[in-house]
């Protein structure tokens, strides 16, 4: 006789240290964010030879920069001389070189040192292998991607697969030629939040009800609890009234014109590990890019992306922007609010998820399998006991209560 066990109502979450001790973010940025490939800057940001950008990723400040050649190249914003950091600002632009402040190492575009104080006193400094470190980059979505590992793990699988595992197929992101849009809007956002906590609101719309009125007026399934990421290939349709994604539901903007029959009217959701977020509807491309900062702090900037001819002409571009930028400010402020109590002793094995949020189990997982070796700090032992047991005990105790139930 077989026995059918129904899945449990409730599955546990990471305990509150996770988000809080800032061994586990040390853990984060080594294992994570320097070791995947992580979105950094968008394309177009660097409009010309010789315009450049600084990243940070995990403990790294990444210098990208565009070639005499028109390429794209990215490396360690460190002098290899004597260690200081080339470019202080966020953004700038280098007419011919990066030179070090302190003693004038120089460095041409590709990384390579062509000029110090006495170099050719120096014949035998390889000028290649003493130029700057270099980081590998890809290009993809019109933006530049970089990872610190010296063996990178395959972009196709980490990033294009994100795409495939939740469209179903990579290739129907495809007429969105999110390449090729133009930024409409930039807005970055200071969060005092773990940037966990900000996935987890992503992922799931148990919250939407409550806290996203126009989203959901928007996006009426919505108001049941379920987030189009539960669903793979599902896309959140209209509502019958709606004639655009925009805060009023009033008329969006042009359509970009690859976007399938199918996806017209319907909103997409995609979360890309570690830090991207990708939102498309029929006229515009919403992306978002979490740089976490500490345990308790992160930047995100949002773009928001139309076709270049919506752009150039000034069309008003505001109804649309302020729809997400509100949905942002909602989700950012209730992942403010939740932070103060990852810290509580009550929530340090932490919380449950209900039904409509069990696709987030696998994110959780996924966070236990890089950093739940980890030694966690004096601090963080303190709200834990002896018996605090871990998330897969934790799990199959819930299981055998829901069973018990039943």
């Amino acid at each position: 006789m077989s026995v059918e066990v129904s899945t449990p109502s409730l599955i546990p979450t990471l305990g509150g240290h996770l988000y809080t001790d800032p061994a586990i973010f040390r853990a984060e940025q080594e294992r994570i964010f320097e070791q995947m490939w992580f979105c950094a800057i968008r394309s177009a940001d660097l409009d010309k030879p010789g315009a450049w950008q600084t990243v940070q990723v995990g403990r790294e400040s990444v210098l990208i920069s565009r070639t005499r050649k028109g390429e794209i190249r990215a490396f360690y914003n460190v002098c290899r001389h004597r260690g200081v950091k080339l470019c202080m600002e966020e953004k700038g632009e280098a007419a011919r070189n990066f030179q070090c402040p302190y003693h004038a190492w120089t460095y041409d575009f590709e990384g390579k040192l062509i000029a110090a104080p006495n170099l050719t006193k120096m014949p035998d400094i390889d000028r290649d292998e003493y130029g700057l470190s270099k980081v590998h980059i890809r290009e993809y979505l019109g933006y530049v991607w970089v990872c610190l590992a010296e063996e990178p793990p395959s972009f196709e699988e980490e990033v294009m697969g994100a795409i495939e595992e939740r469209l179903g197929n990579v290739h129907a992101i495809d007429g969105y030629d999110v390449a090729n849009l133009s930024v409409g809007r930039r807005i970055r956002y200071d969060v005092k939040a773990n940037w966990k906590l900000i996935i987890e609101n992503f992922m799931e719309c148990y919250h939407c009800a409550t806290i996203h009125p126009e989203l959901t007026e928007v996006l009426p399934e919505f108001a049941d609890g379920l987030a189009a990421q539960y669903f793979v290939g599902h896309g959140a349709e209209f509502g019958e009234d709606i004639k655009g994604f925009t805060v009023d539901g009033s008329e969006g903007l042009d359509v970009i014109p690859g976007v399938a029959e199918d996806q017209d009217r319907r909103y997409y959701a995609i979360t890309i590990k570690p830090t991207v977020f990708v939102n498309l509807v029929p006229d515009h491309v919403i992306i978002h890019r979490m740089f976490p900062m500490s345990a308790d702090h992160t930047i995100v900037e949002c773009d928001w992306l139309y076709l270049p001819s919506v752009v150039e002409s000034g069309k008003d571009v505001s109804a649309s922007v302020e729809l997400f930028h509100r949905v942002n400010m909602q989700d950012f402020d209730a992942c403010e609010r939740c932070q103060p109590g990852m810290a509580s002793k009550s929530y340090a094995k932490g919380g449950v998820l209900v039904p409509s949020e069990h696709h987030i189990g696998a994110f959780h997982d996924w966070v236990q399998e890089k950093v739940g070796d980890v030694q966690l700090s004096g601090e963080a032992l303190l709200g834990l006991t002896a018996d605090t047991p871990p998330l897969e005990e934790r799990a199959e105790t819930l299981q055998r209560k829901e069973t018990a139930k039943s």
